[in-house]
C-alpha cells in the first residue's frame, strides 16, 4: 500500500496473497490510516449524502453513509470487489476508486512496487521464499526511513523539460531567436 502524499509504503511479505489473508492485512492497515487522519464528523452530524458518494460511484446507494474519510486506488482483482471488503470499506468511510481494465499503469502503488522489488532483488540470489520476503519487508523499512512523496511536476518534470530542451537546441529543430544587428 502506498501513500503518495507521505511517501509511505506499508507492506507485508507473504507467500500467498488470496482474500483470506489480503483483506485482514489491509482492513488492519486502512485502520491505521483512517486513525492518523482528522476526527470525522461527531455522530449527530449530517451523515454523508448519497451524492457526495455517487460522485464515485455513479449510481445512489441506500441507508446512511459515514463522511467520506479516504480514497483508495486499487486495481480490478475479483477480490477487489468483493461483497464483504466493499461493505467493510463503505462503513469505514472509504472509497475503493478502481483503475480502468487495463490500467493498471495509473496505480502509484505498482510503480513503487517495482521500485522497491528492483532494489530488494538487485544482486541478490534467493534460494527460499523467505528470503524474497525478508530482503522486500526491509527494503520497505529503509524506504520509510526517508519516503519520497508524490509530487505532480515536481523536480523529475523539470529534469524531463530540460533535457527535452538541450535535446532539441542541437538539432535544426529549434531555432535560435537571437536578431543579427545589421
Amino acid at each position: 500500500m502506498f501513500r503518495p502524499a507521505t511517501g509511505e509504503v506499508r507492506a507485508k511479505g507473504v507467500p500467498r496473497a488470496p482474500n483470506a489473508v489480503l483483506h485482514p492485512w489491509l482492513q488492519h492497515e486502512l485502520l491505521k490510516v483512517l486513525a492518523d487522519l482528522p476526527e470525522a464528523p461527531a455522530q449527530d452530524a449530517q451523515p454523508a449524502s448519497p451524492a457526495q458518494w455517487t460522485t464515485w460511484l455513479g449510481e445512489v446507494l441506500h441507508g446512511p453513509l459515514p463522511p467520506l474519510r479516504l480514497i483508495l486506488v486499487w486495481d480490478n482483482l475479483a477480490g477487489h470487489v468483493s461483497t464483504s471488503i466493499v461493505t467493510w470499506l463503505f462503513a469505514h468511510g472509504v472509497m475503493p476508486l478502481y483503475t480502468p481494465l487495463s490500467g493498471s499503469w495509473l496505480n502509484m502503488a505498482e510503480s513503487v512496487q517495482r521500485i522497491i522489488c528492483g532494489r530488494a532483488l538487485n544482486g541478490q540470489h534467493p534460494q527460499t521464499a523467505a528470503d524474497v520476503i525478508t530482503w522486500l519487508e526491509d527494503t520497505v523499512i529503509g524506504w520509510n526511513a526517508a519516503p519520497t512523496p508524490f509530487v505532480w511536476h515536481g523536480k523529475r518534470q523539470e529534469r524531463r523539460i530540460r533535457a527535452k530542451q538541450r535535446r532539441l537546441g542541437r538539432s535544426a529543430a529549434l531555432a535560435n531567436h537571437q536578431l543579427i544587428a545589421a
